[in-house]
């Protein structure tokens, strides 16, 4: 009997040489030496994981968000360089920018948004497949910015539902990727219940 083991000693799964997993007396179960009342499950080589499925697809829906830039002024070039080489939102998953709203479902809106621009982002907003997540970068995203005119909406909240708010005029790339990081955390605890 060859016996393998675990880092943790009071773990010890016996096989026998040339024996396959599952094999046995009984399939799937294996027996240690000595001790035929005792038996060990073997699942997928020892090795299992319960949860809940809602908290997985949680975990997957935070980790693999596809954002679609609505870039309108400054912000968007602060946009640029978050997934440039030198911030890389790519290590947190997000690296897959996409420029169709049926593809993508992070919208983040950096920059200004006029009267007529508004039921242009609402579209797209619509096209979104659920679930959908909205970031607000910027100070003109989230509250019109030092545009207080008729013509910029004060606020895109006044269109559409926005999930994380980034301040600043215009924000660092590390004050994006922090709210976007946020969005994640919500995402996976699941507070972010949406259709």
């Amino acid at each position: 009997m060859a016996i393998q083991k675990i880092d943790n000693p009071d773990s010890i799964v016996a096989r026998k040489a040339n024996q396959l997993p599952g094999e046995g007396p009984e399939k799937g179960i294996i027996t240690l030496p000595g001790e035929s009342d005792r038996k060990i499950a073997d699942l997928a080589g020892s090795t299992y994981l319960t949860t809940k499925v809602d908290a997985m697809v949680n975990w997957a829906r935070g980790n693999s968000l596809w954002p679609l830039p609505f870039g309108t002024a400054c912000c968007a070039i602060e946009f640029m360089s978050t997934v440039s080489s030198h911030y890389d939102l790519a290590r947190f998953g997000f690296e897959v920018v996409r420029f169709s709203p049926r593809q993508a479902d992070l919208l983040i809106v950096a920059g200004t948004i006029v009267d007529k621009m508004a039921p242009v982002l609402k579209t797209i907003y619509e096209q979104m497949p659920e679930p959908k997540y909205v970031v607000a970068m910027g100070a003109c995203a989230t509250s019109g910015g030092f545009y207080r005119a008729y013509h910029v909406v004060q606020g895109i909240d006044e269109i559409i539902p926005v999930d994380i708010w980034v301040p600043g005029c215009p924000p660092t790339p590390e004050g994006l990727i922090y709210g976007i990081l946020k969005l994640k955390e919500k995402i996976e605890r699941g507070e972010m219940k949406r259709g």
